[in-house]
């Protein structure tokens, strides 16, 4: 990921930014052989920050689907591997929105261990109607609950 995407506070690994915070610890089945996290695990470390921060918002994926709401969909993944978590970390997930569109938002996220940034990554989560999986706007509490957790730098 280019660094100029990535708000500086939230880049820098001497600060602890904004945004929903998520507790990871690395197990087995996270890595490979030699013990170091497999790349795609950070996704999936990414992935259980979104979902956390959601629910955190007060929105759960499943009630959302259940009432014939929308579904989130990956569009997009800009990532940076900085340097390897290994087996037994304890890890940090940061999760800031960095742009709110009609029918996408995009997380920043960062992966780091005791202060080190690890892992970077600019994701693009599109919202599509359960129906046709075509593009649909944010339910309107979600889109004002996203709005609100806007990283000011974007909220041009």
């Amino acid at each position: 990921m280019h660094e100029s995407t990535f708000p500086a506070s939230v880049a820098d690994s001497g600060s602890q930014p904004p945004g929903f915070v998520l507790p990871v610890r690395v197990y087995y089945e996270d890595t490979d052989a030699g013990g170091v996290v497999y790349y795609a695990s950070y996704l999936r470390f990414c992935e259980r920050a979104r979902s956390e921060c959601l629910r955190a918002m007060g929105f759960e994926q499943r009630r959302l689907l259940e009432g014939g709401g929308p579904i989130f969909v990956v569009r997009s993944v800009r990532a940076d591997y900085l340097s390897p978590a290994r087996l037994d970390d304890s890890l940090i997930v940061t999760s800031v929105i960095g742009k709110l569109r009609h029918a996408s938002v995009c997380f920043l996220q960062r992966i780091s261990r005791g202060g080190v940034l690890l892992f970077t990554a600019e994701i693009k989560i599109a919202c599509v109607s359960a129906s046709g999986s075509r593009p649909t706007a944010w339910p309107g509490a979600l889109r004002e609950c996203f709005r609100a957790q806007l990283y000011p730098s974007n909220l041009s």
